[in-house]
């Protein structure tokens, strides 16, 4: 059994479940209509198989992928090829993030700069975005609040998903670490992939979640310089935060 981040059980249920331009609470349309007018490059930062770039790259947009895995990266150089399209995919994490651009505007879809689980690391990361930016560059990052139950040891369930040649692979998860002073938990999710009957591969991955507070994300960005920072909720820019179950969208300038 491997112990994996987005390896490739994780990213086939991945792509059964997240597929190419949908929208996952009206983050594809958003980040669209911020973008269409970029004339420059474009990032997407932790850009997975390609939900949100694809349909960037077929709209004309000259846009940019970084992942750290590469079974996710295969996954959307593979899409790409399908649709006739050539990207820059690069592997790295947003630490180390080292790219030949600068940037007009970086993007982060679907709450993944969360999964950055520690602190200090996701600071770094900032850092990162924030010199791969042009002078006037935009990141913008979406974020969200985990649900209230923090109680370790607790047992998620298992689901179910099915394949179109047939094969199943079953999704386990626990969460065994939360830690609500410090604003993490960890779960782990386990893989099974079945073929007629027969388990043919495992896979375990140690899934975590570090947030922040509304206001707490937006001093982040302050101390590492960005301005003009705003934050809309749900999708709608200048929808102002009212509640812990919206998604809060990040804008912010170098």
């Amino acid at each position: 059994m491997s112990f994996s981040y987005y390896g490739e059980l994780c990213t086939e249920v991945y792509d059964l479940t997240k597929k190419v331009g949908q929208s996952i609470g009206g983050d594809l349309e958003y980040y669209q209509d911020k973008l269409k007018h970029c004339k420059g490059r474009i990032l997407e930062a932790m850009a997975g198989s390609g939900r949100v770039l694809i349909p960037l790259l077929e709209s004309g947009l000259a846009i940019d992928g970084v992942d750290y895995s590469p079974e996710m990266l295969f996954s959307c150089r593979q899409r790409c090829e399908e649709r006739g399209l050539q990207a820059n995919l690069y592997q790295s994490n947003l630490q180390e993030l080292s790219l030949p651009y600068q940037y007009e505007a970086i993007f982060i879809p679907a709450g993944s700069f969360l999964l950055i689980e520690n602190r200090q690391e996701s600071i770094q990361a900032l850092r990162k975005l924030y010199e791969h930016l042009q002078p006037g560059g935009r990141l913008m990052l979406d974020l969200f609040l985990p649900d209230a139950n923090f109680e370790t040891g607790r047992f998620e369930g298992i689901s179910t998903f099915h394949f179109p040649n047939g094969d199943l692979i079953t999704m386990e998860e626990k969460q065994v670490e939360a830690d609500l002073f410090n604003q993490y938990k960890v779960s782990y999710l386990k893989y099974e992939k079945w073929r007629d009957g027969k388990l043919i591969q495992t896979e375990l991955q140690r899934f975590a979640l570090r947030w922040y507070g509304v206001e707490e994300f937006k001093l982040v960005l302050e101390s590492v310089g960005f301005s003009d920072v705003t934050v809309s909720a749900d999708f709608v820019h200048g929808k102002v935060p009212c509640d812990a179950k919206q998604s809060f969208i990040y804008e912010a300038v170098k």
